[in-house]
């Protein structure tokens, strides 16, 4: 069971990560996770989930990869008022186990795009879909555009106020937790997937998101909570902001009254989604990652970034971009998962060999999976292709930390006190004395 820490991260580079609590697993290791999404938006009934296969997990295991978020969506498991699909939890199941085979650990989603099926999209069922008889009209060349039709607006604030709708997402999230509560595999569950809500007259978008989130998500992750507790009790719970959060925005979202909830923000942004290129002079990430440390510094909760990465890799600015974006999520997150796993072109990870896409390759870095201890810092050089990482050992539980490697020659040097390197492929693990201070150098070639 992973039980969350006061134990600082004291990364280098700056970011405020120091005020923030990381993830530790049950034996008190401090965790990261790095990783991508995992999905299958088309395929419904008989052929959902049929895009993920076992080769989703391998190939990313093998690129040094421990975590992946499956998206999953509340029309296939309840496509009828209190009718469970027996079938798709199965496949869910399936799903698990490679993961499980791979050593991946996963987050499950509950995701919604434009609220569902009712809208030509994935995630509420349409039985639970209320609009007043509002108008929606399709925006084909901009779907996020969408959230703001009438009709789509009314259905959120039905889910968030109708007692019967609260009901239905609270017996959902049960069936899905009492199901996969004991599977190795599962890290966590993510209550809903990007959320927004109704704007009133007269009110800009940060203003709405911030009241959406105080007045709308805070008691409903709150509740979800307690329908999760009631028949698991000690899995991660995840939380999200609206994405606004993306445009540098702040959080209004309140306490979750549970011991182990993650702050699971995405980091997108608005201009880059549209086809832009990275512009490192705007100072987007800097802005981003003051808003985004606001809250987890506030309730003592961990982040772990649940979606990332430009729809347009190859623009000329798009390298620096990676290179800032992976060096900014390491100074205050437990982690990542990309956006997204997959083979082709859009946002897919890799093509369709399974090479990497353009600039995605430096998204694969040495990093510390877990350290028996606390991390005091922790850094990455692409150029120099050197990743250092300095901890105080632990005086008592698993002394054992363990780093992960991307394919290629890495050479490990470990020193401070006694430390024993052990390496694998992909993998090395040190084993140091209690209560010393250990540095490590990972370089390349």
């Amino acid at each position: 069971m992973l039980t969350p820490t006061a134990a600082a991260r004291a990364d280098s580079g700056g970011g405020g990560g120091s005020d923030i609590p990381v993830l530790t697993d049950e034996r008190g290791r401090a965790l990261t996770l790095r990783g991508w999404n995992v999905e299958d938006k088309a395929g419904r009934g008989e052929q959902a989930l049929a895009a993920v296969t076992e080769r989703h997990f391998r190939d990313m295991r093998a690129q040094g990869f421990n975590f992946a978020r499956l998206l999953v969506f509340w029309d296939d498991l309840e496509p009828r008022p209190g009718a469970y699909s027996q079938p798709y939890l199965r496949k869910i199941e399936r799903v698990l186990d490679w993961a499980e085979k791979h050593d991946v650990q996963v987050l499950i989603d509950s995701h919604q795009d434009v609220f569902g099926p009712a809208f030509g999209h994935r995630g509420v069922p349409a039985w639970a879909t209320r609009t007043d008889g509002l108008p929606f009209t399709p925006h084909p060349d901009d779907w996020f555009a969408e959230y703001f039709e009438p009709a789509v607006q009314r259905a959120f604030t039905h889910l968030y106020e109708d007692e019967d709708l609260r009901r239905a997402q609270e017996r959902m999230w049960r069936v899905l937790a009492d199901r996969f509560e004991h599977h190795p595999a599962v890290l966590g569950y993510d209550l809903i997937n990007e959320p927004m809500g109704e704007l009133r007259e007269g009110e800009d978008l940060p203003t709405a998101a911030r009241r959406i989130e105080r007045d709308h998500l805070t008691p409903m992750y709150n509740r979800l909570a307690d329908a999760v507790r009631s028949v698991d009790p000690g899995t991660w719970i995840f939380v999200e902001p609206t994405p606004i959060v993306g445009e540098g925005v702040p959080t209004g979202l309140g306490r979750i009254e549970d011991p182990k909830v993650v702050y699971a923000p995405h980091f997108y942004n608005t201009a880059m989604e549209a086809g832009a290129d990275y512009d490192p002079a705007a100072g987007w990430i800097e802005t981003y990652e003051r808003a985004v440390t606001r809250y987890p510094k506030e309730y003592g909760v961990p982040v772990v970034v649940g979606e990332w990465g430009p729809l347009n890799n190859s623009l000329p600015n798009m390298n620096h971009f990676y290179r800032d974006a992976m060096a900014s999520l390491g100074r205050y997150g437990s982690g990542w998962a990309g956006y997204v796993w997959c083979y082709g072109g859009g946002y897919c990870a890799v093509d369709g060999s399974g090479a990497f896409r353009t600039n995605k390759e430096l998204t694969a870095q040495p990093y510390a999976e877990a350290v028996a201890g606390t991390v005091r810092s922790s850094s990455y050089d692409p150029d120099a292709g050197v990743y250092r990482l300095e901890y105080d050992s632990g005086r008592r539980g698993s002394r054992w930390t363990v780093l992960s490697l991307p394919p290629g020659p890495w050479t490990v040097e470990a020193g401070g006190g006694t430390v024993v390197v052990r390496e694998a492929a992909g993998r090395a693990s040190l084993l140091a004395a209690p209560a010393a201070r250990v540095t490590v150098t990972v370089t390349r070639g």
